[in-house]
């Protein structure tokens, strides 16, 4: 029988000992304690060794403090950001796109608005005052969240127009009422609102679910229009080529479209309207705007969302 040399392992080497087939698994295990019982002394002998260095070194800097969870937004889909947005100026006003026809309308004083205010589409806080508009379920609620201060209807039940007139805090809202049609094929009169949001110097317009072009009387009623959210879809609402002489007979600087059901629905309206107006597209649904920094000349802006 021939003896297999012995190979020699050094102290705490393990190598040598693994390649005694007879030790199998026991020795795996043996070598594993090994090395961890070296690796413990190996630090220890480190913290021994190097005392004098440890102390002759300067103290840590402090550590920065952790990021709140308020300003970490997570997965996007655990929720809504909650980075609190900056303050306005008392000339300014925040618009931000919900979807379908539904903004939430800001103030210097934190006054929020939601227009067409309904059940599906909503904004991440309660509005002080809520507009509404009654063509489809998609625009108005039978039940509003009591917490809402105003919550104003863009019709009234006998039919006469609504001539909305509210001050809070600071903000202005008038009603300019006009004509829908009804599911018969009819027409229902002051069936609804033009709701217009006086913030600062601003005049800011929300066409609801307009049916038809403008008379003189209601241009005069709404006067300047600095602002406009403009229902483009072309079918439910006003067709787009009536939708693109309302814009040229209100003459708003910025015009934001809303009421739009797919890209190519928004982009037929764009496509129509870049022969008079300037088309930028805005990377948030958020705009903060101000009688300053309106566009020189008249402008779409596409706020993200539908």
């Amino acid at each position: 029988m021939v003896q297999r040399p012995r190979v020699a392992a050094a102290p705490w080497d393990c190598a040598g000992d693994v390649r005694y087939a007879a030790l199998g698994r026991m020795a795996s295990g043996a070598c594993r304690m090994v090395r961890v019982a070296r690796a413990l002394l190996a630090v220890a002998a480190g913290l021994v060794l190097g005392a004098p260095l440890m102390a002759q070194a300067p103290a840590p800097k402090p550590a920065k403090p952790e990021m709140t969870a308020e300003f970490c937004p997570g997965l996007v889909a655990s929720g809504r950001l909650r980075v609190r947005p900056a303050a306005l100026a008392a000339d300014q006003a925040r618009l931000t796109y919900i979807g379908h026809s539904t903004f939430l309308v800001e103030s210097a004083k934190l006054v929020r608005i939601a227009t067409d205010y309904n059940d599906y589409v909503k904004p991440p806080v309660t509005p002080d005052i809520a507009t509404m508009n009654r063509a489809h379920s998609t625009h108005y609620t039978d039940r509003p969240d009591p917490a809402i201060k105003h919550v104003l209807r863009g019709w009234n039940e006998d039919g006469s127009p609504t001539g909305y007139d509210l001050t809070y805090q600071d903000v202005r809202i008038r009603s300019v009422a006009t004509n829908i049609r009804d599911w018969s094929g009819g027409t229902t009169r002051h069936g609804n609102s033009i709701f217009i949001f006086e913030i600062g110097t601003l005049c800011i317009a929300h066409l609801g679910h307009l049916h038809h072009t403008l008379t003189q009387q209601q241009l005069d009623q709404m006067g300047r229009i600095d602002v406009v959210m403009v229902p483009v879809d072309g079918s439910f609402t006003l067709d787009q080529e009536g939708m693109a002489e309302v814009l040229q007979s209100i003459k708003a600087p910025l015009m934001i479209p809303m009421h739009y059901f797919s890209m190519h629905t928004l982009n037929r309206f764009l496509d129509r309207v870049r022969e008079n107006y300037t088309v930028e597209h805005a990377d948030t649904p958020s705009v903060v705007v101000s009688r300053a920094t309106l566009p020189a000349s008249p402008k779409v802006l596409v706020l993200p969302g539908r």
